[in-house]
């Protein structure tokens, strides 16, 4: 087992890696940019490491400044957590090559998987089913317009080295192509510094359902169900649950069959995860793989009873899974949502600023992984992500409920938060009843919420103004009192 790990990341991930790493007994050092000098995964770490201006680029994608803080402090491993460098090959190889182990696959798979055209060519030769389309870039808008012509619309363009919805678009028709394709190439290019960019087939209303995999590096590999993350914002998720509320048994074992052959196919070790695009029938195609830990791993956790992080380091550190997948079992229900930093009522704008107050529910079944504190600034420079919040339930029922009411206990001060809209969704009778898909978001009514954070706020100043001693409380109405209450106080008195 490690000794030391460096985290290359920050916020709530770092924090979650840090408290796997000290429950196994493993020194934990962070690095942080400059404006992150008192962000909590700092705070929380053993030793902390500057490593460049506010900006990533600067900072938390400079390779050789992230193995020059590893090699000083004597780092046995790197974990990446997600975002940043996490899916990237060349850090996978600069860490290898430095002697320093890489917690997450090895460079190769990344650089199988890491492209979506590759990876779509990869994943057919091992007979995983895809959505009908290219499996390389398009060269002209000439043969974009075969493809589709061939398929049928509506199609999908989508950036080959892309995520999160950049340079994608949907084309409903021929005549929107041509510009469809030249934007998506622009997008592309800015975002990842490659314009290649692929079609395929658009599936209507589709559920996107993702499985976890978890694999070895002795070549066992084992699947640990699936997450529905249909609920997306922009193509970026705001609500996963496990199980999805669409799939069956039977399904679940056919999609979990295929993401092992998926990962086998590119030689996979550590976790990762096969995401799929369902349609109502019951069928699903491979969208693509995510060679790293995902953001929604805890409701795997919750409902597997495994922590996936310690597990990532055990993979790492050379240890055999301690596990068939005959032993995994899957039980209960449970949601997470994700709280942004973010204005939902102005298109997603980012909110940042000083956190002014904060209060973070709890109780049973209730779950934060939170990267935040009371008087911390949230900076602009980086993902609005502040934290998750996760629900357990032996049903799904008792799941909604619970997040429902925790919604209620979360409050934080001197910011937009997307808090307001997670309340209504879990009010609205569509994603109670589990009828949800890629476009839930775009059809749910944009009614404005009954309170906003900052009126909560003032009603609560009011409440306690009212209730301070010092300013006096409201009248209390007169309540007849038992006779031996009157007794206690009389004796009391004496």
């Amino acid at each position: 087992m490690f000794k030391k790990i460096l985290i290359a990341n920050r916020g709530e991930i770092a924090v979650r890696v840090a408290r796997a790493c000290r429950e196994l007994g493993i020194t934990v050092v962070a690095i942080y940019s400059e404006i992150d000098r008192a962000a909590l995964h700092v705070l929380q770490a053993d030793e902390a490491y500057l490593i460049g201006p506010a900006p990533a680029s600067e900072s938390y994608l400079k390779i050789d400044c992230i193995l020059d803080a590893a090699k000083r402090c004597g780092a046995e491993a790197i974990h990446p957590g997600y975002g940043f460098l996490s899916e990237n090959a060349t850090f996978a190889r600069a860490c290898k090559d430095a002697g320093i182990k890489f917690i997450g696959p090895s460079p190769e798979s990344i650089e199988m998987m890491g492209s979506k055209t590759r990876a779509r060519q990869h994943m057919q030769k091992a007979g995983v089913p895809v959505v009908p389309g290219t499996s390389q870039g398009l060269e002209s808008l000439a043969e974009a317009k075969s493809v589709a012509g061939k398929i049928g619309y509506p199609v999908m363009l989508k950036a080959a080295a892309g995520g999160g919805g950049k340079g994608m678009r949907p084309v409903g028709g021929e005549s929107e192509l041509g510009s469809a394709l030249e934007s998506a190439r622009s997008e592309a290019q800015r975002s990842f510094g490659d314009s290649e960019v692929y079609l395929e087939k658009a599936i209507v209303n589709p559920r996107h359902i993702e499985m976890q995999v978890l694999a070895d590096e002795h070549g066992n590999c084992v699947y640990l169900g699936e997450r529905d993350c249909s609920i997306q914002r922009r193509h970026q998720k705001v609500i996963e649950e496990a199980p999805s509320p669409a799939a069956t048994a039977d399904m679940r074992r056919r999609m979990g069959e295929v993401a092992v052959q998926a990962a086998r196919a590119a030689s996979y070790s550590n976790a990762g995860t096969i995401e799929f695009l369902a349609d109502d029938s019951g069928n699903f195609y491979f969208l693509e793989m995510n060679t790293r830990l995902q953001v929604e791993h805890p409701v795997t956790e919750l409902v597997t009873g495994l922590d996936l992080v310690h597990l990532q380091i055990r993979i790492a550190s050379g240890e055999k899974l301690p596990f068939t997948q005959n032993d995994v079992t899957l039980r209960g229900h449970a949601i997470e949502c994700r709280v942004y930093a973010e204005d939902p009522e102005n298109n997603f704008f980012p909110s940042p600023g000083e956190i002014t107050a904060l209060t973070e529910p709890a109780g049973p079944g209730i779950r934060v992984d939170s990267g935040i504190y009371q008087g911390w600034r949230v900076p602009l420079e980086y993902d609005p992500l502040l934290a998750k919040l996760i629900g357990y339930g032996e049903t799904r029922d008792q799941a909604i409920a619970r997040v429902r009411r925790a919604l209620h206990e979360y409050f934080v001060g001197g910011l937009k938060t997307n808090l307001p809209l997670l309340r209504r969704i879990f009010d609205d009778p569509g994603f109670i009843s589990g009828k949800t898909d890629t476009g839930y978001l775009e059809r749910l009514p944009r009614s404005q919420p009954a309170q906003t954070d900052d009126e909560i706020a003032v009603i609560a100043a009011a409440i306690f103004h009212a209730t301070d001693p010092v300013h006096g409380k409201p009248e209390r109405p007169a309540v007849a009192t038992s006779q031996w209450k009157n007794t206690a106080r009389t004796e009391a008195l004496r």
